[in-house]
């Protein structure tokens, strides 16, 4: 396994301590000094409407001053687009419907695209030419002053990463506010939750057409990870506190409670367990793909455990706990936690990549 040089954390809810995130960062970087012990060299990257690079060596951290981006919070997907001999850090502005193409190495903004209206999620197409938005319709939220809009949405924008233009619009139809997406590994297909509707739909990458549909019956199907041989899609459902099972082959569903607040979902580098954040409950639940069963729960370590995330190499998972403002780091195999982070601002997103 390569080591791993980043962790992006794709999107943090803005809140007044924006214009104080320089006086956790060096708390922040001696943790993850700790942390670092034997590894190789860390980057963190924190994104909430400006981005802050934090690069780590075993033992010492050099912190990089912060770059703004927009008002809105923002996610964010990495893509090492070949054709452009470049990587390139998508970071979604929710409240100003656009997509800000990023230098992850110097935060040059090289790009401004137009989505739909409250953009949520993307995802890059693993070939690096493309990436996915969901237009989820509610923005303004986080807004200070601005009143909270929520318009269903219904499409997909689509990104050409190499020519930095839009590349078009997938229209769902009925399947209203998508969500949580994903791209198979041949870059053809398209998995994306749409809340609105209680489904889960499998699109054709190029076209945008309807491929397949799965109901979840679940209330708030939020976000969807496949397994790595892509047989299986595991779909955390916020509002009925449970994880979907979704067996490609033979179309099946099958709905595993596990707490409440069911949101968060990551699956192990080596496919063989789900973990999930439930963000009511404060909890952590771990699914064996095997079984479908869950063979562990326990504290997450902090309060609103909203994202999970495992490194590259499957050895650890990272909480973001939304409330308490921390990310808490666990040991994969023993699932014992290794460190606590404090943050502020409420971190959600994270994202992991390879060295390049």
């Amino acid at each position: 396994m390569r080591p791993f040089e980043n962790l992006l954390s794709a999107w943090l809810w803005p809140s007044r301590e924006i214009f104080r995130l320089g006086s956790i960062l060096p708390r922040m970087q001696r943790k993850l000094s700790l942390m670092a012990g034997g590894s190789p060299a860390l980057s963190l990257v924190v994104l909430l409407g400006l981005v802050v690079g934090l690069n780590l060596s075993t033992g010492s951290g050099q912190v990089s001053a912060g770059h703004r981006l927009g008002n809105a919070s923002a996610e964010s997907a990495r893509s090492a687009a070949k054709g452009a001999g470049q990587a390139i850090l998508v970071v979604l502005n929710k409240s100003d419907h656009e997509a800000a193409l990023v230098d992850p190495d110097t935060y040059q903004v090289l790009a401004k695209l137009p989505t739909g209206k409250g953009p949520h999620e993307v995802a890059a197409s693993p070939d690096g030419h493309s990436a996915y938005v969901s237009n989820y319709g509610s923005f303004g939220v986080f807004r200070p002053g601005e009143p909270a809009k929520v318009e269903p949405g219904h499409t997909i924008t689509v990104l050409d990463l190499q020519h930095r233009s839009v590349r078009g619009t997938f229209d769902l139809g009925s399947f209203t506010r998508p969500h949580g997406i994903w791209v198979s590994r041949d870059s053809q297909r398209v998995w994306v939750t749409c809340e609105g509707a209680q489904a889960v739909l499998e699109l054709d990458a190029q076209t945008g057409k309807v491929l397949k549909t799965w109901n979840t019956n679940q209330q708030t199907s939020h976000m969807v990870v496949p397994t790595p041989d892509e047989r299986k899609l595991y779909v955390a459902n916020i509002g009925s506190g449970s994880v979907s099972v979704i067996e490609r082959s033979h179309d099946g569903v099958a709905n595993l409670p596990t707490a409440a607040g069911a949101e968060g979902i990551a699956i192990s580098p080596d496919g063989r367990e789900v973990w999930v954040a439930n963000r009511g409950a404060n909890t952590l639940a771990v699914i064996s793909t095997a079984t479908d069963r869950i063979v562990a729960g326990f504290e997450s370590g902090g309060q609103m455990p909203i994202r999970v995330k495992f490194t590259p190499d499957g050895k650890q998972v990272w909480v973001s706990n939304a409330r308490s403002n921390n990310v808490t780091v666990f040991d994969a195999a023993k699932r014992q936690l290794l460190a606590t982070v404090e943050g502020g601002a409420a971190p959600v997103g994270i994202v992991a990549t390879p060295i390049r």
